[in-house]
């Protein structure tokens, strides 16, 4: 997936090729690949709270420092 926020203007092959990686790697099952995919967004979604907590707890402690 690209690193930036705007999306590939070039096509979405690699959209296409991401999805074949991720239907091949259940084995062809449609609800496994979703399952998986659903799993590894919540994952990374608590991920990300925990990692805003650290740096929001951080920041308070002074220990972040902002660069203005």
């Amino acid at each position: 997936m690209p690193s930036d926020s705007q999306p590939n203007t070039q096509g979405a092959d690699w959209l296409e090729a991401a999805v074949d990686q991720a239907i091949a790697a259940s084995g062809g099952d449609m609800r496994s690949t979703i399952r998986a995919l659903i799993v590894a967004n919540e994952y990374l979604g608590s991920e990300v709270s925990e990692l805003m907590k650290a740096i929001s707890h951080a920041y308070v402690r002074g220990r972040f420092q902002t660069y203005l």
